[in-house]
């Protein structure tokens, strides 16, 4: 009945004049209504319900049993334990770690908040360390995956879910290969954490795994921090130990980088704001025509953008409509705008290489014609990532016209090829692991709004105009800049509307699908071992929508 009710109001919405639809949509609480029926109807995203959830987890338990049981009975070489947490829950997680084999347990307090020092004098500095937080227990294979991943690692991590009463185990965390910008954000390490003991020589406050964990990324030290793509260990968490992480995780940042955090408390994340120093920015916004989405996206640029150090460099393709020449005509008289014309085939990768080789900016920023400004420091947190060393590609989050998400970070592997994390869900929904609504780590993100140093566009030749003209050519320069050894980053501070049209469906001519094709099989041969497991993503986690649901060989319905 719902669907129904939505389907019927969407076809309402497409009746509506754009001037009166814009002036509903200042109307905060008729989008507070429209999204909350959004959310109730599930028409137009498909995040699965607890329920759900648990009967895909229950089935995917069966069918990697094997896996998880498979070293149980391995001759193992001597560990130990740190557990911290409330004391309450100490005997449990003592219990299921000296089980296991632990040579000894050490307990950090950490409502007393006494750290870590008077606890060293008990590390075997030879032995390997398992941190877990009281009230969690260990799964009987984990210690032998946990050893083995060692062997080539500083660190190892594993997945999580939660035990219940009936012996079940369900809510799996599937978490994505070491995420830096997630755990700053969010903490998502939490527990079931591996580490060779010399990681912790120089610390000397620990009342928080994930704080740990942090305080090593923000350290600079080159560890080598590997994922176990298991859940080994059965978790217990509520909100208080959630907020005490994050808490710890802004102490972090706060004395250890040029980076101001604030908790985002509708959300219950982190927000990072780096400093910079404010370089020359050069926004390329390649058009044919289209003189009011050029005017729509320029006008909210100038207007909105708190950031004031970037030029715009409008690049015509061939216009060839008064209106839209009568205005690029006067947008070259604007202190901040230059035109520059690009005749010829529309060749997407070669505009942008065009316009980056006349951007006098150090950091160029790729810029649909359809992208509108709704966060007026959208440049400013942007920009804030992509100066960092370690940083490459900078998205955003961007909306579809009616706010549902368009774009919040790239997976390698939908459709065979690549596709939108979360896509169609709600502009207020956190999103798996609050990756919506937190900035972090993903192998891509789109150049529909993408800032990327200019010295790394250089390093590697730019958009590939010859293989890719249209298709997946962001996909690829993002992952050829991650060769550089950097790492991408979805900004979910910076939120834009990108008005690409969700009615006008595909363009299926023979000679564009055959492009497309061609394209889509270019990407998949040079890029197949990324396809295969994303690095960003879970191999747990399904494929065949961008839901984040868990991945089963034949889906519960």
């Amino acid at each position: 009945m719902k669907k129904t009710v939505m389907r019927a109001v969407r076809a309402a919405l497409q009746l509506v004049p754009k001037n009166l639809k814009n002036k509903l949509k200042q109307s905060e609480r008729l989008t507070a209504f429209y999204i909350k029926s959004v959310r109730k109807s599930g028409l137009f995203f498909d995040a699965p319900t607890p329920k759900q959830t648990h009967q895909l987890y229950q089935a995917w338990l069966q069918e990697h049993h094997s896996l998880l049981c498979e070293q149980i009975n391995k001759n193992l070489q001597s560990w130990q334990a740190i557990i911290v947490g409330r004391e309450e829950h100490f005997t449990k997680t003592e219990k299921a770690v000296l089980s296991l084999g632990a040579k000894n347990a050490i307990f950090i307090n950490n409502e007393e908040n006494t750290g870590f020092l008077h606890s060293k004098d008990s590390i075997d500095i030879n032995l390997p360390i398992l941190l877990l937080r009281g009230g969690d227990t260990v799964h009987a294979g984990a210690i032998a995956h946990f050893l083995d991943a060692l062997e080539s690692a500083d660190i190892v991590y594993s997945d999580t879910d939660e035990a219940l009463d009936n012996g079940e185990y369900t809510a799996p965390r599937f978490l994505p290969d070491w995420n830096p910008e997630l755990q700053l954000s969010t903490g998502y390490v939490r527990t079931g954490v591996m580490l060779k003991a010399d990681c912790l020589e120089s610390v000397d406050c620990l009342t928080s795994i994930a704080g740990l964990l942090a305080k090593l990324e923000l350290s600079g030290q080159h560890l080598n921090i590997k994922h176990i793509s298991l859940p080994l260990v059965h978790s217990c968490f509520d909100d208080s130990d959630i907020a005490r992480d994050l808490a710890v995780i802004r102490e972090e940042i706060d004395t250890s980088s040029d980076a101001t955090v604030t908790l985002s408390r509708e959300q219950n994340v982190n927000r990072v704001m780096w400093k910079s120093a404010s370089p020359l920015v050069s926004l390329i916004i390649p058009t044919k025509n289209g003189k009011q989405l050029v005017q729509d996206c320029v006008e909210s640029i100038l207007e909105k953008t708190t950031y004031s150090n970037y030029e715009i460099l409008l690049i015509d393709n061939g216009s060839d409509e008064k209106e839209s020449l009568d205005y690029f005509d006067y947008l070259n008289t604007l202190p901040k705008i230059r035109v520059l014309q690009y005749p010829g085939v529309f060749n997407y990768s070669a505009i942008n290489n065009f316009g980056v080789k006349h951007a006098k900016g150090s950091v160029v920023g790729l810029v649909n014609n359809d992208i509108e400004v709704i966060t007026p420091e959208w440049l400013t947190c942007m920009v804030g990532h992509v100066e960092r060393d370690t940083v490459g590609c900078v998205g955003a989050k961007l909306l579809y016209s009616d706010t549902r998400i368009q774009h919040a970070g790239v997976v390698l592997g939908y459709g065979g090829g690549a596709g939108h994390a979360h896509k169609n869900f709600p502009r207020a929904h956190s999103g798996y692991l609050k990756r919506i609504c937190a900035t972090n780590n993903f192998s891509a993100v789109t150049a529909a709004c993408l800032l990327v140093k200019k010295s790394h566009f250089e390093a590697v030749n730019g958009l590939n105009e010859t293989d890719l003209a249209v298709a997946f050519n962001d996909v690829d320069f993002c992952l050829r800049v991650e060769e550089l050894g950097v790492r991408n980053v979805y900004c979910a501070e910076a939120e834009l509307f990108h008005h690409e049209s969700v009615s006008r469906g595909l363009d299926i001519s023979q000679e564009k699908a055959e492009r497309f094709n061609k394209e889509l099989t270019y990407l998949k041969n040079k890029w197949s071992k990324t396809i295969k497991n994303d690095p960003a993503y879970s191999p747990n986690l399904t494929l065949k929508r961008e839901n984040f649901s868990v991945r089963i060989k034949k889906e519960i319905a």
